[in-house]
């Protein structure tokens, strides 16, 4: 194995683009899935790259470097807004996996159970992905392309997550259902973020993962919320169910996992609110 851990951005690019190695950000998914002593082949660690670390503003955006950790993300001063992201980072895993593992690894594993994904889809998140020819930036809904499937390119790492200011308003809550209380891969989960205005419905963003190969935005229910008296809601299941896709595997059947997404989604919706 040859191990590589640079700490500036452009020597860790360079290592991109002439050995195309294995990019290793806190190893917390990638070491369980090596079915060997040690990784294999030529290994690119990026977590000595401060460039890529941190959280804070640039150009209307907020941006979370994409080796930013749980923890830091737990520890942030951050607005209501965050709170579905900052409940899904204490999900992650144990608190020793939490200070190892970062927002970017979560992403790059494109699982359908990645819990840092439903959240940033309501914050209408952003990916920004860099190379030595320079930078590109995409919705995180394109950046997923399915399960363990995602948009980088050889030579390509991803640098940062893109939070638009204009969506980081209101109040969120996220909740993940699982086989028991802590340290397991979820069977649905939810994020919600809304707005208030008045007593009336203003804005609602809803995203369910572990429900469909990646997880998604629930669209039609948005709009169908949008203007309800908040002591007087209804959250459609049908609007629930006919957006999702969920598989049968060892943790539930698709049945198990609508019915159960449909209750989270209310459950979650109405503590946002709350």
């Amino acid at each position: 194995m040859s191990y590589y851990r640079p700490t500036e951005l452009k020597d860790a690019l360079a290592i991109l683009a002439e050995k195309n190695p294995v990019v290793l950000a806190g190893g917390t998914d990638l070491f369980p899935a090596t079915d060997r002593p040690m990784l294999q082949g030529e290994v690119l660690d990026i977590t000595g790259i401060s460039a890529l670390s941190g959280i804070g503003e640039v150009d209307g955006y907020t941006r979370i470097g994409a080796a930013t950790k749980w923890s830091e993300i737990i520890a942030a001063d951050l607005p209501p807004a965050f709170d579905a992201l900052k409940l899904s980072a204490r999900e992650v895993g144990s608190v020793q996996i939490q200070n190892s593992g970062t927002i970017g690894g979560n992403l790059c594993n494109a699982s359908p159970a990645a819990d840092g994904v439903p959240p940033l889809l309501i914050l209408d998140a952003e990916v920004e992905i860099t190379s030595k020819s320079g930078r590109r930036t995409l919705p995180l809904d394109t950046f997923i392309k399915g399960n363990r499937r995602t948009d980088i390119a050889d030579g390509e790492v991803l640098s940062a997550i893109l939070l638009p200011n204009g969506a980081l308003k209101g109040q969120s809550n996220f909740l993940k259902l699982g086989a028991r209380k802590y340290l397991v891969i979820s069977i649905a989960m939810v994020a919600v973020r809304v707005t208030v205005s008045g007593r009336k419905i203003e804005t609602a963003s809803i995203s369910v993962g572990s429900c469909s190969e990646v997880a998604r935005r629930l669209t039609d229910l948005e709009s169908a919320l949008v203007g309800q008296e908040v002591n007087d809601l209804s959250v459609s299941r049908d609007l629930v169910r006919s957006a999702l896709s969920p598989i049968d595997d060892i943790r539930a059947d698709s049945d198990y996992r609508l019915n159960a997404a449909s209750e989270l989604v209310r459950r979650t919706f109405f503590g946002a609110l709350s």
